[in-house]
């Protein structure tokens, strides 16, 4: 289907929509929206639609909503009949200027930067999650929905067919699930993506939460992103896939047993920033639990081989050469993420940096930087950082600092670390 307004209007005539969500992320990528009757899309295309954006964005001026017509996508678990579409939207001052703060724009903005200097980029995901059992009256308990372990298979394996739910949901929706597994911990699952341009990768990683747990919840189940809901078993993470190509030349190809220079410094340029930009990789305070956990992938290091490090080189033989980076997790805005791990890859190729070997996680013993230890430390490298100040525009820098501060406050505040932690990700993310 063609994405012009006019084409999208006869979509949504033909094919007895009800309800059109127009949907944003606030400052920490929770998914936001609100709903508009058929009658009023041609006004969101042509005006936008008015929002109140003093309740997510510390904003004193009401913003407009513009839909981005190649988003459109049929919800597929509301009725056929009356049907629910959603768009992603950007966020525009009421002049029609773009606001500063949407960090969706400021993603595509980083894009056209890389594709003027010749390099495109393409991003794939990872993503863990847990299912627990609901009790009688449907409230989340921490009771795992099953006991299976690493690619266990049914009847271990208890939330197969809610995952077969969630990539047929997904797949329905045009978002392209690759694969699907059982992962270590007791109900923890595992859906792999395909990797896509920056923004519909982000897009589809905000998404696909909201799809785990409404399935989920469709299957009496209570779906939980939080690194670290259980204390005594794995945490989930976030893996970033992430692919560069030069002049249409992907930059991580071996040749002749060796990578070229600059996908070396892209790597080195990546490492380099980790620590700096580990507050928005991983900017809850369990996201630090999961990260001091001994199978988290929390030391500065590289490697070929599946040796746990935090950046990864895999499929350096096979035809789609890119790099992993293992420390993110799903509470992560991902737009903000991307547009940091592009800029930081980038900054080594600018400063010719030279992966060093001395990072190499081999069979040997070696002792590597860690990341940070706690929100409070990467908060701190974040905030007196050159490269976080010169890559994060000044409002999403203010307002996500802002954010990170209250939460550091309340946690210091709270009598109980662990239940502050409890009460405050585990029905939230």
């Amino acid at each position: 289907m063609d994405d012009t307004p006019k084409e999208i209007l006869h979509f949504v005539a033909e094919n007895d929509v009800k309800f059109i969500r127009l949907t944003f992320c606030d400052i920490l990528g929770n998914l936001k929206n609100i709903a508009i009757m058929p009658g009023e899309l041609p006004r969101a295309f042509s005006h936008g639609i008015l929002l109140d954006a003093s309740g997510f964005a510390d904003c004193c001026e009401d913003l407009l909503l513009v839909p981005d017509g190649s988003t459109l996508s049929v919800l597929p678990w509301r009725p056929k009949s009356g049907r629910v579409v959603r768009f992603f939207c950007s966020l525009l001052h009421q002049d029609g200027t773009p606001y500063e703060g949407c960090t969706r724009r400021a993603l595509h903005t980083k894009i056209r930067e890389l594709n003027a200097l010749g390099y495109s980029c393409e991003f794939g995901t990872k993503s863990e999650f847990y299912l627990f059992d609901c009790d009688q009256e449907g409230c989340p308990t921490h009771i795992p929905h099953d006991h299976a372990g690493y690619l266990d298979v049914a009847p271990l394996d208890r939330c197969e067919n809610t995952r077969r739910e969630i990539c047929l949901s997904l797949e329905e929706m045009g978002i392209n699930p690759q694969y699907s597994a059982h992962k270590y911990g007791p109900g923890q699952n595992e859906i792999d993506f395909r990797c896509s341009e920056p923004v519909t990768a982000a897009d589809n990683m905000v998404h696909y939460k909201t799809v785990v747990k409404t399935i989920a919840a469709q299957n009496g189940l209570y779906a939980s992103f939080m690194p670290k809901p259980l204390a005594d078993t794995y945490g989930s993470a976030l893996a970033v896939i992430l692919t560069v190509r030069k002049n249409g030349q992907n930059i991580f190809t071996l040749k002749d047993g060796a990578m070229c220079a600059e996908g070396r410094s892209f790597i080195a340029g990546v490492l380099s920033h980790i620590a700096e930009t580990a507050v928005f990789l991983n900017p809850i305070v369990n996201s630090y639990t999961r990260l001091l956990h001994s199978s988290a992938p929390n030391a500065v290091c590289w490697s070929f081989e599946n040796r746990n490090p935090l950046l990864r080189i895999p499929g350096q033989s096979g035809l789609h050469p890119r790099i992993e980076i293992r420390s993110a997790d799903c509470c992560c805005n991902p737009y903000i993420a991307f547009r940091l791990l592009m800029a930081a890859g980038m900054d080594g190729i600018r400063r010719g940096l030279e992966l060093s070997d001395d990072l190499q996680c081999t069979a040997e013993e070696k002792t590597f930087p860690l990341l940070p230890q706690s929100l409070e430390d990467a908060f701190a490298l974040a905030e007196h950082s050159d490269f976080i100040a010169q890559q994060i525009p000044q409002e999403i820098r203010r307002r996500f600092f802002r954010e990170t501060s209250r939460q550091i406050a309340l946690y210091h505040a709270a009598d109980d670390p662990a239940k502050f932690e409890e009460e405050q990700y585990f029905l939230s993310v």
